[in-house]
């Protein structure tokens, strides 16, 4: 007789937790969880299935478990002086994140975050037995190197976690707040950079900060700007010392030799990979204009996507956009919704939605 997950012997602390998911309808127009909605160019497509095609031929062997050539190829993407070792790869930046967790936290122990935030930051440190210390925001979802070493101070958390442009609201992180916040603790600073690669040219990123910082680590993504969300390829940069921490954790093999393979001929076309990053912003600061046009509250953004506000009834729009064949995202936060920056023709599907919409379901004020 089936049982519930309740009536299992599970950890206490999991008992009524819920597990993470964005809604996956099949709609027309998908602009919810941040993907790059550009196809992978057909030349970079092609070299990425001949790279699989090989490592196909040895696929009966163990992958390399140090995956060499992909933290080589990393480390010259990156540049800032970085080398191999200083490289650390895994299955999308959730298992980055769960493996920072595992060799820095862990019962007893406890990590600083800064809702809203990326909400995968709590869940795992969850998972890991790592409690979770929710800090406070400053005015437009900022936050100020007063109020983080502010908290810090406060709570004297093992791990502190940024994010950089933030998700979901998009906001700049001050490194500032970054060099203070690691002045601030003798435990381990992450900073979440998933979209740095839609931040303004020639921006800084903390990855310039992480000479001299040994407990310094920068997460990112390929899932975005690579547009290789189904390939699950997430890396970090750091001190070679945490990279043998991390390597205390890791699960043996971790990394298949289709993953290390696909990741590498696609880095080989960072330029062309990258490309699509212009138009993504350009779509995105039309969407921040034209939303502001109708009356919406579009908050800053450095990211691939915009959360705005002003809206009356949050669940009456989401719904009534998916009865247009379009997703957006719910956050639940008051007013507000988030829509990712798709391809052009994306992109008028959903505005061209939003003003019909606004006409039965007018924008609000919003208040300072």
């Amino acid at each position: 007789m089936a049982i519930t997950l309740e009536e299992l012997p599970i950890r206490d602390d999991l008992r009524g937790a819920v597990p993470y998911g964005a809604p996956q309808p099949h709609v027309r127009v998908a602009l919810n969880v941040n993907e790059n909605t550009h196809p992978v160019p057909r030349e970079v497509a092609d070299d990425i299935l001949a790279e699989i095609d090989a490592a196909l031929r040895t696929i009966n062997r163990y992958p390399d478990r140090e995956f060499t050539a992909l933290r080589a190829s990393l480390a010259a993407y990156l540049g800032h002086g970085l080398e191999a070792a200083h490289l650390w790869a895994a299955n999308g930046s959730n298992e980055i994140i769960q493996q920072l967790l595992q060799a820095f936290g862990g019962p007893g122990r406890s990590v600083l975050g800064f809702p809203p935030t990326y909400s995968m930051h709590s869940i795992i440190a969850a998972g890991t037995g790592t409690a979770w210390i929710a800090g406070a925001r400053d005015a437009e979802f900022a936050i100020t190197a007063a109020t983080a070493v502010r908290h810090i101070d406060e709570h004297h958390p093992d791990l502190v976690f940024f994010c950089g442009p933030n998700n979901p609201t998009g906001t700049p992180l001050d490194l500032e707040t970054v060099e203070a916040a690691y002045d601030a603790t003798t435990g381990i600073v992450m900073v979440d950079e998933a979209y740095a690669e839609f931040m303004p040219h020639g921006q800084r990123t903390a990855l310039d900060l992480l000479p001299g910082r040994e407990r310094l680590v920068v997460s990112r993504t390929m899932s975005k700007a690579f547009a290789f969300a189904g390939a699950r390829v997430g890396y970090l940069a750091a001190d070679p010392a945490v990279i043998d921490a991390l390597r205390l954790v890791r699960l043996p093999y971790h990394l298949s030799s289709l993953t290390q393979a696909a990741a590498v001929a696609a880095l080989r076309h960072a330029p062309i990979m990258l490309s699509m990053v212009d138009d993504i912003v350009a779509q995105r600061d039309r969407m921040v204009r034209e939303l502001r046009a109708m009356g919406y509250t579009p908050h800053q953004t450095w990211s691939n996507f915009v959360l705005f506000g002003g809206v009356a009834d949050p669940q009456a729009t989401f719904a009534s956009l998916l009865a247009k064949d379009i997703i957006v995202r719910d956050l639940g936060i008051p007013g507000h919704l988030r829509v990712s920056a798709g391809t052009a023709a994306e992109t008028t599907a959903f505005l061209d939605a939003m003003r019909e919409i606004s006409r039965s379901q007018p924008p609000v004020r919003v208040v300072a």
